[in-house]
Order: structure tokens, then C-alpha cells, then sequence
């Protein structure tokens, strides 16, 4: 009889605190649109029942994670959270402006891979991680679906040439130069190849299409059955805190709340944290080539442009960037101006031939972006000073495609267990280094 009555008080106290959790759950929604970052109801009462009883083991209930920011860092935090942390993970949120997966940068940028171009700098781990992670991410996900393959590099030093003589480069000179053979056919073109020299093979230098790598690492996120992955359109406007300090959620900039139990901020050249970060705005065309070419460029001379080729037979063609400035244009509708475009495409048909050369063809697309920089041009990546539950990781610059898979991944592994990966530690990556942290 004993048992049966310790039984009975025991449905009872379940049955007084279930009711408890329904009231106060009627008021949080009434107080406000409250959008669940998981299709299923989250597990407050089975915490609180635990809580409840003494013999309880303490919580293993997953995580709702709350993504602020479409790009490589956020749909890469987003894979390795799917990938490696599934056990512990219930949702994946991603919340971008444009409701998009990379409309800005990490959808617009050249795809250019280096191994060792860092090395000696705090990032130098950071990229060769990133640069493994990218060969392993073409096998998972498919060299040809992210248009990823190893090539070689090459720096070409170009002058205009006044002489009026013969301008065909010397092949010792240039020799390892896939372009020589390209550069000044046109006889009408007043340029002279002065020299050139080799940046990288194919065991340093590589290449992938930033923006079908976003979309294939999004679309394996939700594959996985065992993550609820979604994204909202939206801007993150700031982290809810409850009274004890405990992070709740993001509100959005319509008012509603999106609930979690971390936010990560990887808005690129739009985010706050720090109040420090300004956008270098950098035009781009894609210019279709006569043949398809292995080598990428960077020219020295005609405005400095870079060539990044592709396989599909087309060239990234980039340069002529502008001043660093806070950014105020919206993700995907970055201005494209046509005196920029023709500067590009002046330069490197200037630097590689004219109209009959390699890059003689009109461009079919331009484009333009910008690439988030911060004081130090150090990344931020961590927790953020004072905001329980709130992280961040932005500030890559040119390299951020290169280093979005190690940072994914090394966040991926701060979000779900508190700590880094063995490969990338964050001390250099302090968001705190800069002082004056805004939240939006």
C-alpha cells in the first residue's frame, strides 16, 4: 500500500508541474510570435520533470542551434554540426536576410585555393586544415557538383611596350606559364611580358565554385534525417536573454523570436559583433574562354586583375577593388557598377592578347560583393564576452572561402561541446580582442 501511495504522489507532482510548464508556455506565446527553431515541441517538460526527480540522470537533451548568416561560415558551421555532432544536435537554423543560401560573397567569390599562402600568420593552420577539409568535401560531395579540382598558379609581370617590335615572350622566360603562348598574339596590342614565375601545383593550389559548394553542403544538411534543418528569411536584430542571463533565443527584425539554445553570428562584412568589421567591395566578370585553361593568373601591371579559369570553360576575372567602408547595401543586391566592369575587362584583355586572346570574349555575367575584413584582417571566431549562448565567427577576407570548411568545422565543435577542434585553436581568434562588442 506503501508503493502504491508513493506512486500516486508521484503522478500527481508530474501531472502539477506539466501544467505549470503549460501556463507559462500560454504567456510566452501570447507575449509574442515565438517561431521554434525545431518542428517538434522542445523538451522543457522532460527537463523539468528531471529536475524534479532525485534519482534522475542529469540531461542529454540535444541542442537547437540558431544560425545568423547564409554564407561559406554558416552553411559550413551547419555541415559539420549535421556530419560530426548529429548525436547531440535536434535543429539546424539559418537565418539570412535574403533567406538564401550564399547570395553575397561566399556565392560570388572566385574559389581560389592555397595551401601555404598563410603560413607564418596566426591563420596558417587554419588554411592548410581547410584546404585537407576541401579535398575531403569533393569526394563526399562530388568533385562535379562543386566544380572542384586541383591546377597550378603563376604570377606574369606585364608593361606596355612602346617599341613597336616584336612582343612574342620568350618561352625560356616564361617557361612553366600555360598563358605564354596566349599572351600578345595580337599584334596591335602594346603590351610586353617582362617575366613570370610559378605560385603553385597541383599539391598546393586548387579551386572549387563557392557557390555550388554552399548549396551542396545546405542541401546534405537536410538529407540527414536525423537533423531538422530549415532556413528563415530574416535579419537577427539580438540575442533574448531570460533574467538569469541564460540565452533563449534571436529576435528577428519583424519582432518574432526564434528559439535556441545558441546563435551563431556569421553575417560576413554584416556583422556587428565588435563594431569593427567594414566590407572591401570587389567587382567580378565571367568571360568564357577558347579553350579550357589550369592555370590561374595574377598579373602584375594593367591594374594587377586575377584569372581563376575554370572547367567548365569560363574565367573568374577580378580586381580594381574599393576602399574598405561599413557596409549599408543588402545581401544579394550589392550595386553593379559598368565603369568597373570595363575596367576589368580592358585590363585583362590588355594583359593577355586583346580581343583575339584567351580573354577576348564579352563577359557573360558581373557581379560584385563585399569581403568582410576586420582591423587586424584576423578573423573573430568564439563565444562572445558577456552574451551566454552567442558566438561568432566573420572577418576572413579574400581567404574566406579557402578557410570556411576548418572554421565550420572548428565552430561546429565550440557549439556542440564547448571546445575547438584539435586542429584550429581560437585563442588568436578572440572576438573580445576588439573592445567595444555591440549586440544588434
Amino acid at each position: 500500500m506503501n508503493y502504491a501511495l508513493k506512486y500516486l504522489s508521484f503522478v500527481l507532482l508530474q501531472l502539477l508541474q506539466i501544467k505549470t510548464i503549460a501556463s507559462f508556455s500560454a504567456t510566452r506565446i501570447a507575449s509574442g510570435a515565438v517561431i521554434r527553431s525545431t518542428s517538434t515541441v522542445r523538451t522543457t517538460r522532460t527537463r523539468s520533470l528531471q529536475i524534479l526527480s532525485m534519482t534522475s540522470k542529469p540531461s542529454t537533451s540535444q541542442k537547437d542551434i540558431i544560425i545568423a548568416g547564409g554564407g561559406i561560415i554558416g552553411t559550413s558551421t551547419a555541415y559539420y554540426l549535421a556530419q560530426n555532432h548529429a548525436q547531440c544536435i535536434s535543429s539546424i537554423t539559418i537565418i539570412d536576410p535574403s533567406g538564401t543560401i550564399a547570395p553575397a560573397a561566399s556565392g560570388k567569390a572566385g574559389g581560389f585555393l592555397a595551401l601555404d599562402w598563410n603560413d607564418h600568420s596566426p591563420v596558417g593552420p587554419l588554411a592548410r586544415r581547410s584546404f585537407e577539409l576541401h579535398s575531403v568535401l569533393s569526394k563526399q560531395l562530388g568533385e562535379s557538383k562543386i566544380m572542384y579540382r586541383r591546377l597550378t598558379c603563376a604570377s606574369i609581370s606585364i608593361r606596355e611596350d612602346s617599341s613597336g617590335g616584336p612582343k612574342k615572350p620568350s618561352g625560356k622566360k616564361l617557361q612553366g606559364v600555360e598563358w605564354a603562348s596566349d599572351v600578345n598574339l595580337a599584334e596591335n596590342e602594346n603590351t610586353k611580358v617582362v617575366g613570370g614565375r610559378s605560385l603553385g601545383d597541383e599539391s598546393t593550389i586548387a579551386q572549387v565554385h563557392p557557390k555550388m559548394l554552399c548549396d551542396a553542403m545546405w542541401e546534405a544538411v537536410k538529407s540527414n534525417t536525423n537533423v531538422n534543418a530549415k532556413i528563415i528569411k530574416g535579419k537577427v536584430k539580438n540575442a533574448v536573454h531570460g533574467k538569469d542571463g541564460i540565452f533563449q533565443g534571436a529576435k528577428l527584425d519583424d519582432g518574432s523570436i526564434v528559439e535556441g539554445d545558441s546563435l551563431l553570428f556569421a553575417c560576413g562584412p554584416w556583422t556587428e559583433i565588435g563594431n569593427c568589421m567594414v566590407g572591401v567591395k570587389y567587382h567580378s566578370v565571367i568571360i568564357p574562354t577558347k579553350n579550357t585553361l589550369t592555370q590561374s593568373v595574377f598579373y602584375d601591371g594593367f591594374g594587377d586583375p586575377e584569372i581563376y579559369p575554370r572547367p567548365d570553360g569560363t574565367a573568374y576575372c577580378c580586381g580594381f577593388p574599393d576602399p574598405p567602408t561599413r557596409v549599408r547595401e543588402e545581401p544579394g543586391k550589392e550595386e553593379v557598377r559598368q565603369e568597373k566592369v570595363n575596367e576589368i575587362v580592358e585590363a585583362v584583355r590588355a594583359a593577355s592578347g586583346g580581343i583575339e586572346g584567351v580573354l577576348g570574349s564579352d563577359p557573360k555575367l558581373a557581379q560584385s560583393c563585399y569581403l568582410p575584413t576586420t582591423p587586424d584582417n584576423i578573423p573573430m571566431m568564439g563565444s562572445i564576452d558577456g552574451q551566454d549562448g552567442c558566438f561568432v565567427a566573420a572577418g576572413h577576407g579574400c581567404w574566406g572561402i579557402l578557410m570556411g570548411p576548418a572554421s565550420g568545422e572548428a565552430m561546429a565543435s565550440v557549439l556542440s561541446t564547448g571546445e575547438s577542434t584539435n586542429y584550429v585553436d581560437l585563442k588568436a581568434f578572440r572576438p573580445g580582442r576588439f573592445s567595444n562588442t555591440k549586440m544588434w
